[in-house]
């Protein structure tokens, strides 16, 4: 039996805790999570909840232990799942087949909601054919069912996730949705808590979530209207810059530097092509879109495709921080309004595991080459910080972590 922790000694309180987290059935689990759940209180009723909903919301909630990105004594750290972004290779997460059957289905959808989809570039600046993409990506045209009840989703990472004071104040929001009339039916959500057809967090729905159909209530989980004109909403709030494309296709020069695809270097697109960058299809520009400040990306380092991105292809990243996210996205949307695939063929490189990748960016920090976050993702900083090493080094200069790479450092 689980002692009182006042009772034990230290090592056994934190012996009961741990079994209290691996028994989540156990009432010494559910006594904690009550606590817990009483502590948010002020916090929601600050946010207009009334105690009769506080309470129907929390009556007999238990956590979900089950849920990634989760801290819990005695267990080790269970990885977000279904993040391929992060694990998958370019060639392996931009399937052709994957761009052909969505780009047809968003053609589609296209033409059953062209005066919505008009009417929200017009209002909103944002073209139909990148929310249609957002869509998509999330939750398949509205096809991928939900698996997790929002409210306890949301309530168990606010209690023992990762990212604790981010998540009480998407609790909080959320009971105001239930408070202002939200069916908790309807707030299904990921494992991360996020709801509706494009996958909003609640505090998102109050800053962005809009009526688009006119029918006197917001409604993001059943009107295509509102969750479209939404997503846009949010785009926009975050910079969308209106007319601007997300990103032109390149091909780059033999002698071009992998290591400056990171967002702090900009040029205008005009100097881009002056330095050999072309744009691939060759296309007509105009003087301001020559003018306009990209980044160079390399998602495969020297191999597969280059590209030029602009401010809306950060824009959209803030919707999910991975670059091949907005690849997929920005490049879907282009196929929905008639475009062909992507020039230049991914490569067939391989992945590195997420732990290598850890072991990669600690060693480029050490050596001063890396100063962000040890995420074991290979992202953009990650990959110009091993072109940089490979530079000092006197290596290939590629912009891309391997498993020979990493011996090296490891010498």
């Amino acid at each position: 039996m689980l002692c009182r922790l006042r009772q034990c000694k230290p090592h056994l309180a934190a012996l009961a805790l741990a079994l209290a987290f691996a028994l989540p059935n156990r009432a010494f689990a559910d006594s904690a999570f009550e606590r817990f759940l009483e502590t948010m209180w002020p916090r929601a009723q600050n946010l207009g909840v009334t105690r009769p909903v506080f309470d129907a919301a929390i009556k007999g909630l238990t956590p979900d232990l089950s849920l990634p990105d989760l801290e819990i004594a005695g267990q080790p750290e269970k990885p977000p799942p279904g993040q391929p972004e992060f694990v998958q290779t370019p060639s392996q997460y931009l399937r052709e087949k994957s761009f052909d059957r969505l780009a047809a289905r968003g053609q589609q959808l296209q033409a059953q909601y062209r005066d919505t989809l008009d009417r929200i570039e017009k209002e909103i600046g944002v073209p139909g054919n990148v929310v249609l993409a957002i869509w998509a990506r999330e939750t398949d045209y509205g096809s991928y069912k939900l698996p997790h009840d929002g409210i306890r989703v949301l309530a168990t990472q606010a209690y023992t996730g990762r990212r604790k004071a981010m998540y009480q104040n998407e609790f909080a929001y959320a009971l105001k949705m239930l408070q202002d009339g939200v069916p908790r039916s309807d707030m299904r959500s990921s494992w991360g808590g996020a709801l509706g057809l494009t996958q909003f967090l609640p505090s998102d729905y109050y800053r962005y979530a809009v009526d688009f159909d006119r029918n006197g209530r917001v409604d993001i989980f059943h009107s295509v209207p509102d969750a479209l004109a939404s997503a846009a909403k949010q785009l926009a709030g975050r910079g969308w810059q209106r007319g601007e494309r997300w990103a032109y296709e390149v091909r780059a020069p033999e002698n071009g530097d992998c290591s400056m695809g990171v967002p702090e270097v900009k040029a205008p697109i005009g100097e881009w092509v002056r330095r050999g960058y072309l744009l691939i299809p060759p296309r007509k520009m105009t003087q301001e879109a020559l003018a306009t400040p990209a980044s160079l990306l390399q998602p495969e380092g020297s191999y597969g495709p280059s590209f030029l991105t602009s401010k809306n292809y950060f824009v959209i990243k803030d919707y999910n921080f991975s670059d091949l996210y907005v690849l997929f996205v920005g490049h879907l949307s282009d196929r929905i309004a008639g475009a062909k695939s992507f020039v230049t063929p991914w490569s067939k490189s391989e992945q590195l595991k997420t732990k290598e990748v850890e072991a990669m960016q600690q060693r480029l920090t050490d050596l001063g080459f890396y100063k962000d976050k040890i995420d074991g993702k290979a992202g953009m900083l990650t990959r110009a910080a091993v072109g940089h090493y490979q530079k000092r080094n006197g290596l290939k200069v590629d912009c891309w972590p391997t498993s020979a790479v990493l011996r090296h450092m490891q010498r």
